[in-house]
């Protein structure tokens, strides 16, 4: 297994064009400057694989893998196999244990270092996490704020409680986008249960009268 290099990503998010937080920054608008910056980390395993999928053995050694790495929801698997012989039952060996994490194997496969051994193929982890850089920033505090400007700690608080509790830190890049398509029975729950729940006074019963007179 190799970790591979890590490169970060600003997200999007009202940043302000020609401002950093930093010592004499001034910031007159109700942006922040504190932005969450979010990085993602490559980690590989090469594998043996033959023309059946994964062996006994090396399905074993992959899922010590996931689990030394603690897969989990926010991470993204894929595969770079070089053979297409027999890469169906490969990627299926590997999706069946990516399943037991509940996550499901990724079109394309990041670039990555270093040539994949013959007769093996690579499975590859990305992984995302976002923070907010020199947070807590209070380099114009000891300046005071006399021109009108936002503190230099202004959004740190807020943009760091959103990047520790984002499950997936790739939403704050771009986001989820939906699938252009519906499940009928998901959207008519909710008129369902109205029209099947139990009418109130139904069978005779009087409604219980309730009254706020009388308290302390």
């Amino acid at each position: 297994m190799r970790t591979l290099a890590t490169f970060t990503l600003l997200a999007v998010a009202g940043t302000l064009s020609g401002c950093a937080a930093g010592t004499g920054t001034v910031n007159p608008t109700v942006y922040s400057v504190n932005q969450p910056v979010v990085s993602r980390t490559d980690y590989v395993f090469d594998v043996n694989a033959g023309s059946g999928g994964l062996s006994y053995g090396d399905q074993a050694r992959l899922a010590d893998w996931f689990e030394a790495l603690e897969l989990g929801y926010g991470d993204r698997v894929s595969i770079e196999d070089p053979s297409p012989y027999g890469a169906p039952d490969r990627r299926a060996s590997v999706a069946d244990i990516a399943g037991r994490y509940g996550l499901l194997l990724a079109d394309r496969a990041p670039v990555t270092a270093g040539a994949i051994p013959p007769g093996q193929m690579r499975v590859i982890i990305s992984r995302t996490r976002a923070e907010v850089p020199n947070c807590p920033n209070w380099d114009r505090e000891s300046n005071g704020e006399f021109r009108g400007s936002a503190t230099s700690n202004y959004g740190c608080a807020i943009n760091s409680n959103v990047a520790a509790m984002v499950a997936n830190p790739e939403d704050l890049i771009r986001g989820q986008t939906g699938d252009g398509s519906g499940d009928p029975r998901t959207t008519a729950r909710a008129i369902g249960t109205y029209r099947s729940a139990t009418p109130t006074g139904a069978g005779g019963q009087a409604i219980e009268a309730e009254t706020t007179a009388g308290g302390n």
